[in-house]
């Protein structure tokens, strides 16, 4: 029998993954993070509107390990790094995964300035050149990465104001639509303060409770990671799950629990700030690849 061409043809691209997932290990031992391995398996995830999971028996594989990474922050893990497999239902195309590993990155005390910073590293680390060429587009990594604002984003590329996207509920459309493919077109883009009512699980500017502390990270117009300080505040935290899956129902989606043990230990977490990056994609990126499929061994469609 001869062997499976498509599959053996993947063995550059598989390479080059696996020399990528090494160098991110490298580079988080070498900053003092210690690498975690959580459940993914679990009772309940962060109860959000926009994401579904995946349901395993009575309980749920994980959309993030996020959860369980912060009970570790509230137990005195000072800084933590996972790279895990992830689920998340109903997405699937050219750039998502209903199963995708996530790297996430959490760090205590401090804010979501220093992540910013931490992914410029680890960007520059993983592409040394200082430059990152993407399906014939060329950013320059070693150049000061731009920071944009949620409302600055929408006064220079959204059709509407920020403010009638949210009303019209709308903003999502507008955001991927209008807005995300002008993002990280020369330097990577980072994405900054969103409004407060989008960050169910990041801590408010104290200056301006109207936004959170929040950025998204864009290259060459793709999505890459979500961070933010995170919120500590238990009574506030509830309170935004309650929202969140109120949403949930609204939509008609199936209820989720609370996450009860999180909850009960939040309150000893320091201040703190976490952060998901998306490794496929960041694979994507550093191979000029252009379709998620090619650098993943098994897409869902050939099991």
């Amino acid at each position: 029998m001869e062997p499976n061409w498509a599959l053996a043809s993947k063995r550059p691209a598989l390479e080059a993954r696996a020399r990528i997932l090494q160098s991110i290990r490298a580079f988080f031992v070498g900053r003092d993070y210690l690498e975690v391995e959580t459940p993914q398996r679990i009772p309940g995830n962060a109860p959000e509107s926009y994401i579904d999971a995946v349901a395993s028996g009575d309980w749920f594989l994980h959309t993030s390990p996020e959860l369980c990474m912060k009970r570790l922050l509230a137990a005195g893990y000072p800084r933590l790094f996972q790279l895990c497999r992830c689920w998340r239902d109903g997405e699937r195309g050219d750039r998502h995964l209903p199963e995708f590993t996530m790297l996430e990155w959490y760090r205590s005390h401090c804010d979501y300035h220093t992540l910013m910073t931490e992914c410029e590293a680890l960007l520059r680390t993983l592409a040394p050149s200082g430059a990152l060429r993407w399906q014939g587009q060329t950013l320059d990594l070693s150049a000061p990465w731009e920071r944009l604002s949620v409302a600055e984003a929408f006064s220079r590329y959204a059709s509407v104001p920020l403010r009638q996207a949210l009303d019209s509920d709308r903003f999502d459309q507008h955001l991927t639509q209008e807005i995300e493919p002008q993002l990280g077109r020369t330097t990577p883009t980072f994405l900054i303060e969103y409004p407060a009512e989008l960050a169910a699980l990041a801590r408010h500017k104290p200056d301006d409770p109207t936004v959170a502390e929040r950025f998204e990270l864009y290259l060459c117009g793709l999505e890459l990671a979500n961070a933010f300080s995170e919120l500590t505040d238990a009574p506030e935290q509830r309170q935004r799950f309650a929202h969140e899956e109120a949403q949930r129902r609204a939509a008609g989606k199936p209820p989720y629990p609370s996450p009860e043990r999180f909850l009960a230990e939040l309150p000893a977490m320091p201040p703190a700030a976490g952060i998901a990056l998306g490794v496929d994609r960041l694979v994507m990126l550093l191979t000029d690849t252009p379709r998620i499929d090619e650098i993943v061994a098994f897409p869902p469609e050939i099991l």
